[in-house]
């Protein structure tokens, strides 16, 4: 028999087979009693999920996981005392074993990639949180991302078009400051152009991009990375 061949103790085995049949540990974030309550429920009758615990603020998130190390946090991405993006970036370097299901009703790709970059496993919409919450779980705990299909499409085509958008360097510079909330005469000022050179980009942006509102600009910008961290 080959010196380097490691043959299983018997009682291995029933161990191993128990290990695999343990349940995966979430901490549930959510401000909204109601909610938690809710998404619980739902969670409670699939049998390899189990919330070990609730927490209604950033704050308790941060002690839950710190307390439990689940290996996913559901965590809703507008909570009370904190920001929750910022909270994604703490628990990647605090608790990098535990995987971040991140739960909104915002879906706004813009929104989305903000999550994922910060480092979020996953992006539910609660509206479809019935549906989609438990294999979301299913797949962070496999360290798998997983993004609801609403907004997965909004983000591809997204995507794309950040691909494909043809805007030149300047155009790109002047997108970048209307984002940041620069007026016209500002932004010549800062590129050394006139206002009429900068209304001229702008309106080149605008018929390039295919957006009207300023929001929406700030979006794209979120997109391309041209603002934000």
């Amino acid at each position: 028999m080959p010196a380097n061949l490691h043959l299983a103790h018997p009682a291995d085995a029933p161990r191993r087979s128990a290990d695999r049949a343990l349940p995966i540990r979430v901490v549930l974030a959510d401000d909204h009693k109601a909610t938690r309550r809710s998404l619980r429920l739902s969670l409670e009758t699939e049998t390899d999920v189990e919330v070990v615990a609730e927490a209604g603020d950033l704050f308790t998130a941060l002690r839950h996981v710190n307390g439990h190390c689940p290996q996913v946090l559901l965590l809703d991405l507008r909570m009370p005392n904190g920001s929750s993006i910022e909270l994604i970036r703490r628990f990647r370097v605090q608790a990098p074993d535990t995987e971040i299901v991140v739960m909104t009703m915002e879906d706004s790709p813009a929104f989305a990639q903000h999550a994922i970059d910060a480092g979020a496993r996953g992006y539910v919409l609660k509206d479809n949180a019935d549906a989609e919450l438990a294999a979301a779980i299913r797949c962070a705990a496999r360290r798998e991302p997983y993004i609801s299909p609403r907004v997965a499409a909004r983000l591809d085509a997204s995507r794309r078009a950040i691909r494909d958008d043809g805007l030149s360097d300047r155009e790109t510079e002047v997108l970048r400051l209307l984002a940041l909330g620069l007026t016209s005469a500002e932004i010549a000022d800062e590129l050394h152009l006139s206002s009429r050179t900068v209304e001229s980009h702008r309106a080149r942006i605008h018929r390039k991009l295919g957006l009207a509102k300023r929001s929406e600009l700030v979006h794209y910008a979120l997109l391309r990375h041209l603002i934000g961290d």
